[in-house]
């Protein structure tokens, strides 16, 4: 008689996203946060008081506790930033231009001459750069290695040798966090809770990159 296989279940922790089952999740296996806290661009774990500017390298962060694995979604509590010590020293406050009515109405500085009057150049605007899209720069890994996708909303393991333009799905961002609101400017989805943030869909397709430019 066939042993029937045991599902493995998704760990809904903060920072886990393990598969287990009930008859092997023993205490300490699973390594987790508590509740995340976003502010001026900041975002914060409430537990170990760790933080980041960067999405990507904050969701990086090692969990600071430990226990059993769980399908009940956390209960996000309301956290408090941890405070910036503010300089007591101010930096000093520039001058304000104070020819600089008088350079928009001469006739020299609008027609791009250098004026000793006003001792400045009219400035060649540059051009925008240009973005591609592209296939990301490879370094000398095995094809057969295992590795971990990097792409903000992946984060699958896989070989290079299955590597391909359409084999990951992700965001390509960047994520914003604005008035209490999470979302991704890519596809203009935004809530209010951060697991929903987390369960939110990729909206393209590309490259699996474990090496992502910074």
């Amino acid at each position: 008689m066939d042993q029937t296989e045991v599902p493995k279940l998704r760990c809904q922790r903060i920072g886990c996203d393990a598969t287990f089952t009930e008859d092997n999740n023993p205490d300490g296996s699973c390594t987790y946060h508590d509740s995340p806290f976003f502010h001026d661009g900041m975002k914060e774990w409430s537990c170990c008081k760790k933080r980041s500017h960067d999405f990507s390298l904050f969701l990086e962060i090692p969990g600071c506790k430990t226990g059993k694995h769980t399908t009940e979604k956390p209960v996000l509590a309301k956290a408090t930033p941890t405070p910036t010590p503010k300089n007591p020293f101010s930096p000093p406050t520039a001058a304000p231009a104070t020819n600089s009515s008088s350079k928009e109405s001469c006739p020299r500085c609008k027609q791009g001459f250098f004026c000793s009057d006003h001792g400045s150049q009219a400035q060649p605007k540059a051009a925008p750069a240009k973005s591609c899209a592209s296939a990301p720069a490879k370094k000398v890994v095995d094809i057969n290695q295992p590795q971990t996708c990097k792409n903000q909303g992946c984060g699958q393991t896989f070989k290079e040798k299955d590597n391909h333009e359409t084999a990951c799905n992700y965001h390509p961002g960047p994520a914003v966090f604005h008035d209490r609101m999470r979302g991704w400017k890519c596809c203009d989805i935004h809530v209010k809770e951060f697991d929903e943030f987390m369960s939110v869909p990729p909206c393209s397709k590309g490259w699996h990159d474990a090496d992502p430019a910074s």
